[in-house]
């Protein structure tokens, strides 16, 4: 099984690598990680991203702008030629050692080629992309390219691209799931990944048709049409007896750049607000206690006039303005969008969902017309119980025939690089791969406090110090997840789990229970200890990680087995 450390160890090492899962795998936060990791040792990356609004989502820009593309689908010498006049653009191009593309499933074909010539050109390299690293990440099970009406989806996707046989990415197919908690609902998704949804998959789901939400006022409907969006959410707000209050984003930058992230971010540049209104959050501040996709309903406004968000939990969180930015590869902001992070509620379309994780929602997928937005639109859920459905047709449950085939050659090839490539030999080529791209190795950028320097020495900070483990409690004292710690503190799910064993010692009155596992994945541990304690003789206590997973024959991972060590008794 690819792990989002299996799957981090490749990346360091320098391979090109096309980063992909199922919805919840963790594939952003690997990304982030990376990045951080890049950063600090001083090696120049471009964060990009098919789309816009997944652009934003990294504070990067769109693949079209970075690499100076457009929305050409050719490019002439002639074309290339007035490119290389552009000073800003070939430093920018000349100086990237790393190439990230979120969201590559809605990357057509012709683009991907067009950014592999471009690189090529300036780099005066003949290898793919020039010969720099390029990483591609996403999911062709989500909503596939915008083509022409003729276009089938083998003249569409990016895999299907020379510059991706070129580049020979290494498939990393991250198995891990932490969005869905729910088996039915994994079921449900992984048998729409099967190509094949049908029996209790689908009585399943006509029984999320029969259940009816308490009050439909509270919850987010997802639908596959903007004009359905736009009507219900103004019809709720202009409903609401309170007088309005706007927002004016501040927005720095060329016309161009602010334009694009106009079009990008998910709230408005002037964003009316009401008390009552059904709103969410569309930006992630685990400090805060929210991340992109939290809902919750405006209660009122503080002196300086910003609004208190009551969210499920019933914890209140005041929604004050966040920063949206497109930055180069060296971290230099070139525009900004400034507003509060909350968007209107009532209804969103699914193709705006994309990378939300919902509490709950109502989902309506009767006018579905593109394969792909059913599965979206359920994956965005954390289980079926709080899946309200009011309607599918044939359609919302089919993913695209070619992506079925693709995604089980995807997984062939996962598991070939695990075996082949095991983490202690991919160590060994980390600081090559830094050294050869102008950087510092990580360990001696962390020890002389270079932080995210620059390749030309530029932009020093200090090494971040502290108690690691009493940062780590602080979260786990605030209620965080496992996930959310780890997104904040900018390390491994794996790494807090460490800290969880150490901290269940030295702090025993700190509170654990809001990270307890499901009580079948105890008793399934319980039950492998008990087994292998009798086979082998020896003492609970004793016995390693690596048993107790191949006696569970795979069916939990490592980190969720050392989660549910922490609740039992040994």
């Amino acid at each position: 099984m690819m792990t989002q450390d299996n799957a981090l160890a490749i990346l360091k090492s320098g391979k090109n690598v096309f980063l992909t899962g199922s919805a919840g795998a963790g594939k952003t936060y690997v990304l982030n990680q990376y990045i951080d990791y890049l950063k600090t040792c001083g090696v120049p990356v471009a964060v990009t991203a098919s789309t816009g609004i997944a652009a934003t989502h990294m504070n990067g820009m769109t693949i079209h702008a970075w690499s100076g593309i457009g929305v050409k689908d050719t490019l002439a010498p002639k074309d290339i030629a007035a490119m290389r006049e552009k000073k800003y653009l070939s430093d920018k191009l000349e100086d990237a050692q790393v190439l990230i593309i979120d969201e590559i499933s809605m990357l057509h074909r012709q683009q991907l080629d067009l950014v592999n010539l471009v690189l090529k050109s300036f780099k005066n390299n003949h290898l793919a992309f020039g010969g720099i690293q390029v990483v591609f990440s996403g999911d062709f099970f989500q909503l596939p390219p915008v083509g022409k009406p003729f276009e089938e989806p083998k003249d569409k996707f990016a895999f299907m691209s020379n510059a991706w046989q070129e580049a020979e990415p290494c498939i990393c197919y991250i198995s891990e799931q932490h969005r869905q908690s729910d088996n039915t609902l994994n079921k449900i998704l992984n048998s729409m990944r099967n190509g094949n949804p049908e029996g209790e998959e689908l009585k399943a789901l006509e029984s999320s048709m029969q259940r009816k939400a308490k009050d439909n006022s509270l919850l987010t409907r997802l639908y596959t049409h903007n004009h359905d969006v736009d009507r219900l959410n103004i019809d709720y707000l202009r409903q609401l007896p309170d007088e309005a209050k706007m927002f004016k984003a501040e927005m720095k930058g060329s016309d161009a750049l602010k334009d694009m992230l106009r079009k990008s971010i998910l709230t408005d540049e002037n964003l009316e607000l009401r008390k009552g209104a059904r709103v969410m959050f569309i930006k992630n501040n685990y400090e805060k206690g929210y991340m992109n996709g939290t809902t919750g309903e405006i209660t009122g406004f503080n002196d300086k006039g910003f609004p208190w968000v009551k969210i499920k939990s019933g914890m209140k969180i005041l929604a004050e303005p966040e920063d949206w930015s497109i930055q180069d590869d060296k971290g230099k902001t070139l525009a900004s969008f400034k507003q509060i992070p909350l968007r209107l509620a009532w209804a969103i379309t699914i193709h705006k969902s994309q990378g939300m994780t919902l509490d709950e929602a109502i989902v309506d997928l009767g006018k579905t017309f593109e394969k792909g937005q059913g599965y979206v639109a359920l994956s965005r859920l954390r289980d079926l119980e709080h899946l309200y459905l009011e309607g599918f047709n044939s359609l919302a449950l089919q993913v695209d025939s070619l992506a079925l085939k693709a995604d089980k050659r995807f997984r062939e090839l996962s598991a070939q690089a695990n075996e082949r490539w095991p983490k202690e030999e991919l160590e060994k080529r980390w600081d090559l791969f830094v050294e050869t791209c102008g950087g510092t190795p990580y360990a001696k950028a962390i020890s002389e406090g270079l932080g995210k320097k620059s390749k030309k020495g530029k932009g020093k900070t200090k090494a971040v110090k502290g108690n690691t483990y009493e940062e780590t409690a602080e979260l786990v004292a605030k209620g965080l997840s496992i996930e959310s710690i780890a997104a904040h503190r900018g390390i491994s799910a794996n790494t807090i789990l460490s800290h969880l064993t150490k901290l269940k010692v030295s702090h025993e009155d700190l509170d654990f229970s809001h990270l307890k596992p499901e009580k079948s994945h105890i008793k399934m541990v319980e039950a492998a200890i008990e087994k292998l304690s009798h086979k082998s003789g020896q003492k609970a206590e004793k016995l390693a990680l690596n048993p107790i997973h191949n006696e569970l024959k795979g069916k939990l991972s490592f980190d969720e087995i050392r989660l549910v060590l922490l609740f039992i008794d040994l």
